[in-house]
């Protein structure tokens, strides 16, 4: 079996998430209750806590862009990338950074996009030609 990833994020509405997690990034659902909700992001784990209220936002350089910090999301392959961008932008999705190529013609090069769910929690999804690297130097 494969290794999962899971996380765990706080949200301020509950029904909000699931629309967002379940309609606009098409996440299936798990378990849930009144307090949290389990989705499948590309086969990985990821539970919405209720938690109104909490959450502070920073931003680090990077190849020019401010990346907000924290963040969280999916390493996918270049064409799944590409299909899942398109859908975003089909539905609408505000981008914090717009899809683009980032170290482009350099070591780990790669495609990226940020946006924010609906409590402002930053996601990014990466998409690599190469998985070899993911993790070069």
């Amino acid at each position: 079996m494969a290794n999962l990833f899971h996380l765990a994020f706080p949200v301020n509405d509950l029904d909000a998430a699931r629309d967002f997690y379940g309609n606009v990034l098409g996440c299936p659902e798990g378990r849930s209750s009144e307090n949290w909700i389990d989705f499948d992001l590309f086969g990985h784990q990821i539970v919405a806590h209720l938690a109104p209220g909490s959450g502070s936002r920073s931003s680090n350089a990077v190849d020019s862009d401010d990346v907000p910090v924290p963040h969280f999301g999916i390493v996918l392959p270049m064409a799944e990338w590409k299909a899942f961008a398109e859908r975003l932008r089909e539905k609408g999705i505000e981008f914090v950074i717009e899809p683009k190529i980032r170290f482009e013609g350099e070591v780990g090069e790669q495609a990226t996009m940020f946006f924010l769910d609906p409590s402002g929690n930053a996601l990014e999804f990466k998409g690599f030609s190469d998985f070899d690297q993911v993790f070069a130097k």
